[in-house]
């Protein structure tokens, strides 16, 4: 087998790929490789550990096992004596993200890898939320960061493959730092995300896609949900439901959805609110519990907490066994044990119900603010609250009382300590963070005393005589620039998606469907009919090779068996130099081979000519402000030119620029400036060089930005001027960083202002753009 990343493409390529089996990973039962434990239900079988502690270490008999003074906000996960986490590091201009591997047993730090954010709507006090992975079959973590990065890390630090979501598939950061966490199951890593790439996925979507864990290769995409209403951080959970290996999670579009895990087809559905999920689910046998904190869809009351049997099935909806509405969870995830199922709503209340029929036990009010999700171990319940309280309870059959209430004082006396993770238990240990340090408490001499895990449902593997039902071409996405290979194959299913064999197809390069008509304020049309299928030449074993002389392009792969038939996504960008004028591109249309373009950007005629149309006709911000992306992520040391022009509509000039190395050169509109950016968090940027500089609306400008990040740090300029004026020959605008971004895909840059109902706002336009390698 060859392992390969899809984050880098050679000329020509060739993939070998593992078969897809599907098992129930080995986990140790001391281990804690999900965000919500090796049961994925906010459990542990532990016993012996500590009812009382103190960070104090001078304090006898304090249970402090150690602390390190690292702080963050997401969920630890533990596996073969490490420690992994994800946060924040630096300020200023070394703020970044990173992953964090600490001596389970001593908290030594073993490692960490820094990398940075960029071109995101996530202040860094925000970063680091989403939940690490880990798969104990090959001891991999994978980390979902704020940027869009997907990574896989070895147990030692060292990346095996990523890929930039962001810029490869349109993944929208969202703000407020909610954002989903991976998910690892048998050969695959899934992750779900907003997301707004090009032909069926150019909308604004909730989607999910899988990779195989070991390669990065891409095996399916899903897009089950409906529009999303709003950034969501719902975790994924995976049970055998029906015999049916499912992925089970919530969505933005206020939704909760099953999907076969090994081919990402829908299973059934059912919404639950008025907005995005936060919360994830728990399974307990056939039984499905999520909760929310927005608008219910049948009452203004706001929050639920809702039981499914997901084992009863009628017109695609599981049927509802009980809900509780008025109680707001909107972002804390529900512990069930022994039949009791444990929610933590907003107010940091703890409600106890009988799992089957609903019946509420009782309540306990611990705080004020919860995030965090109740963790049940030893008979104990430990969970934190935001306003920097860590509580260990003693859940009881009629009522809950507290058995220690740690508060955590600010350290410089200035700022509040936080607590917005969970807890992670594993070894007699129990590990959490606070937004300034991280802490391991247990007993000293601990017993060694755990319970077994119960055993799981198992989906059983297919029978030999079944026909195949589903067909899945792999890799599903692929990314290449002109004359550049891929090799395609073709797995087929049974109709529970249990994974039968690798069969031969009919290969062929299917005409893709006509995109949906983009509405410019202009109300031109697009031209009738779809884009032509893909340039190039498949064979018959499935090996595709795109045509050497069109720059950009998409298109489809489609395979045909058994009286089947399955695609994937092929996406062609230029080669450097490019140069795009918009000559060649029909009006309606965007460029082909660039990503989160169509239904923000439009191609139409102006003054004679074509260009590139940033619309302001909707005010939701997965529009007004875009960038598209027409390059691959790896690209590095090159420079990007454009010509630009802003439109003012009553008192507004949007913004406008491009992108090289995830660096902007923009006009700042309203406020004018030229602006050099990279990761406009608070309180203050990780990167900004600011000049005054007065710009008109209606008239052309060129704006000119190169990247030298080959040394330690990074060298960025830029220039604007009147477009048809001579080049100034100085830089307009220079700024170094200490820790430079070293690659990045070149982008075109609007924030579109001023649109309220019914009325647009600022236009922008794009023309003559340009990107070309420096010179050495």
């Amino acid at each position: 087998m060859r392992k390969i990343s899809f984050r880098l493409f050679p000329g020509s390529i060739s993939l070998s790929l593992c078969l897809c089996v599907f098992v129930v990973n080995p986990t140790r039962g001391a281990d804690w490789t999900h965000w919500r434990g090796p049961e994925q239900t906010g459990v542990s079988r532990e016993h012996d550990l500590p009812d009382r502690w103190s960070p104090n270490p001078k304090v006898e008999n304090n249970n402090l096992i150690w602390k390190q003074p690292y702080g963050g906000r997401s969920t630890p996960i533990i596996m073969n004596g490490r420690v992994f986490f994800i946060n924040s590091a630096g300020e200023g201009l070394t703020g970044q993200e990173r992953v964090m591997c600490f001596d389970a047993e001593t908290g030594n730090v073993l490692w960490e890898n820094k990398f940075n954010v960029w071109l995101a709507d996530i202040d860094i006090l925000r970063v680091g939320w989403t939940n690490l992975a880990g798969d104990p079959e090959t001891g991999n973590i994978y980390a979902a960061g704020t940027q869009g990065l997907l990574i896989c890390f070895n147990r030692d630090g060292k990346v095996i493959w990523q890929h930039s979501l962001t810029e490869e598939y349109g993944r929208i950061t969202g703000y407020g730092g909610r954002i989903s966490s991976p998910t690892v199951d048998g050969d695959l890593v899934i992750y779900g995300m907003l997301n707004a790439n090009w032909g069926d996925q150019a909308g604004p979507g909730n989607r999910f896609i899988a990779f195989d864990k070991r390669t990065g290769t891409p095996v399916w995409w899903s897009a089950p949900c409906e529009r999303p209403k709003d950034t969501y951080a719902s975790c994924p959970v995976v049970a055998v439901i029906n015999g049916e290996r499912l992925l089970i999670t919530g969505a933005g579009d206020g939704g909760i959805y099953a999907l076969r895990v090994r081919t990402g087809q829908k299973v059934w559905s059912y919404m639950v609110s008025a907005g995005g999920l936060s919360s994830s689910p728990v399974v307990e046998g056939n039984r499905v519990f999520i909760c929310h904190g927005a608008e219910n869809l049948d009452t203004s009351v706001q929050g639920k907490v809702v039981c499914l049997d997901a084992s009863q099935i009628k017109d695609g909806k599981p049927a509802l066994v009980w809900e509780k509405p008025g109680i707001k969870v909107r972002y804390s995830s529900p512990a069930i044990h022994d039949g009791r199922l444990y929610v933590c709503d907003e107010s940091a209340k703890l409600h106890c119900f009988d799992a089957a029929t609903g019946k509420p036990f009782w309540s306990f009010k611990y705080g004020r603010n919860a995030k965090g999700a109740p963790v049940w171990a030893d008979g104990k319940i430990y969970v934190a609250e935001v306003n920097g309280r860590f509580h260990i309870l003693k859940p009881g059959d009629k009522r809950c009382e507290e058995l220690h209430d740690q508060f955590f004082p600010s350290p410089d006396g200035n700022s509040d300590v936080e607590i917005n993770g969970t807890a992670a238990v594993a070894n007699g240990r129990v590990y959490f963070s606070t937004s300034f340090e991280f802490y391991c408490i247990g007993k000293k001499k601990w017993s060694e005393s755990a319970d077994s895990i119960p055993p799981q449902p198992k989906q059983e593997p297919a029978s030999p005589n079944a026909k195949p039902a589903y067909l899945q071409v792999v890799p599903a996405d692929v990314l290449l620039e002109p004359g550049e290979s891929a090799q395609f194959k073709v797995r087929a299913f049974d109709d529970q998606g249990k994974f039968l064999k690798e069969i031969p197809a009919q290969w062929s390069l299917p005409a893709p469907p006509p995109p949906k008509p983009a509405k410019p304020s202009s109300e031109k049309t697009a031209p009738a009919g779809g884009p032509p299928p893909l340039k190039g030449e498949i064979s018959s074993d499935g090996k595709l090779k795109v045509d050497p002389a069109l720059p950009g392009q998409f298109g489809f792969v489609e395979a045909k068996a058994d009286g089947l038939a399955a695609r994937a996504r092929v996406r062609v960008v230029s080669h450097i130099p490019i140069h795009q004028d918009f000559e060649k591109v029909p009006e309606g249309r965007t460029p082909g081979g660039w990503v989160n373009c169509q239904g923000k950007f439009v191609v139409e005629s102006k003054d004679g000519s074509k260009v590139l149309h940033k619309l302001a006709n909707n005010a939701s911000p997965l529009f007004a402000r875009a960038y598209t992306y027409l390059g691959k992520p790896t690209w590095h040391d090159y420079t990007i030119q454009a010509d630009v022009m802003g439109t003012k509509k009553d008192e507004d000039l949007s913004d406008i620029g491009v992108v090289a190395n995830r660096y902007n050169l923009m006009l700042d509109g309203n406020k004018q400036r030229l602006r050099i950016v990279s990761w406009e968090t608070t309180p203050q940027a990780r990167l900004d060089r600011t000049i005054p500089w007065p710009w008109k609306p209606g008239e052309w400008y060129t704006l000119k930005l190169t990247v030298d990040a080959r040394g330690e740090k990074g060298h960025i300029r830029g220039k604007a001027w009147p477009r048809g004026t001579p080049e100034p020959k100085e830089w307009t605008i220079e700024v170094e960083d200490p820790i430079p971004n070293h690659e990045g895909c070149p982008a075109l840059y609007g924030y579109s202002i001023g649109i309220i109902e019914n009325k647009t706002g600022s236009d922008l336009y794009y023309d003559n753009v340009s990107v070309t390698a420096n010179k050495e």
